[in-house]
């Protein structure tokens, strides 16, 4: 097994110039069943949405698991869901407010825990984050998008969202800058999912690289010192640690800044009102 893991790092740091990566139960059956098989193929052609419905499938079970036997005295697995969706909604309460984060938390906290199980799924045995391809990251980054211009045209009104955009003149001198804060705040809202997509997407794909070429280096050194060694050297271990505060914070990050993007939209009004009420 060890000299089946040995060459498929051997092979990924090898081929197409392309950095090693963790192996994953992919790889590992087309090393013992041939590229060549139809049903590897398949397989690796389609990667990305079986990750994307194994990490699925976690958050179900979890979620599933901490619901099922729900009572005053929680279990382990309540109480870790309790915590985290309490501190997800403290966090949006922070942002938006007592009244929208009401509104907006189911989105927002599928978000957060959407991405993180994804990010955290590179981390087990023969798994990849989804979150390391950027066609995963820009599907969230667009989702997003457009439930933000949504939120903006309902709450606004598409006049007021206009206005918005164009910076909300309020003298002549403000009209007389309309046609260059009009372009320049589209392109904003046009560049905000592309940063959201590419920040989460080079973060995790770095943690996966950085991962691969700590296990490559450790089976290599056992080999070079011990060449009929059963296991590696885990150099990747220590960073395993960082890796999961990485997919945690990155995590957070598109949640946090996706909330300050439905805040930017919403009515300035109620924003202040509300803040009066809470004061």
């Amino acid at each position: 097994m060890n000299n089946l893991l040995s060459l498929v790092l051997i092979r990924a740091a090898e081929g197409g110039g392309h950095p090693p990566e963790l192996p994953t139960f992919i790889s590992m059956f087309g090393e013992l069943f041939g590229e060549n098989n139809a049903i590897f193929h398949f397989l690796e052609r389609e990667k990305i949405v079986i990750f994307v419905l194994i990490a699925i499938g976690v958050i179900y079970y979890f979620f599933r698991k901490a619901s099922k036997d729900a009572g005053v005295r929680p279990g382990r697995m309540q109480a870790l869901a309790e915590i985290l969706l309490e501190g997800l909604y403290e966090t949006v309460e922070g942002i938006l407010g007592p009244k929208e984060a009401r509104r907006y938390f189911p989105f927002l906290a599928t978000l957060f825990i959407f991405i993180l199980f994804m990010n955290l799924l590179g981390l087990f045995p023969f798994m990849a984050a989804p979150t390391a391809h950027i066609q995963v990251t820009a599907a969230l980054a667009i989702c997003t998008f457009f439930y933000v211009q949504y939120t903006a045209i309902t709450r606004l009104g598409p006049a007021k969202y206009l206005f918005h955009l164009m910076g909300e003149p309020k003298d002549a001198i403000g009209w007389c800058l309309v046609p260059l804060f009009l372009p320049l705040h589209v392109m904003e809202e046009f560049i905000k999912p592309i940063s959201l997509a590419c920040r989460l997407f080079g973060n995790v794909y770095g943690k996966e690289i950085l991962l691969g070429v700590g296990l490559l280096l450790g089976v290599g050194l056992m080999h070079v010192m011990w060449s009929s060694a059963p296991v590696g050297i885990p150099l990747h271990l220590p960073f395993m640690f960082l890796a999961i505060l990485l997919s945690a914070i990155q995590a957070l990050i598109f949640m946090l800044l996706s909330a300050v993007y439905i805040s930017l939209v919403l009515p300035h009004e109620e924003h202040h009102d509300e803040g009066e009420h809470v004061h």
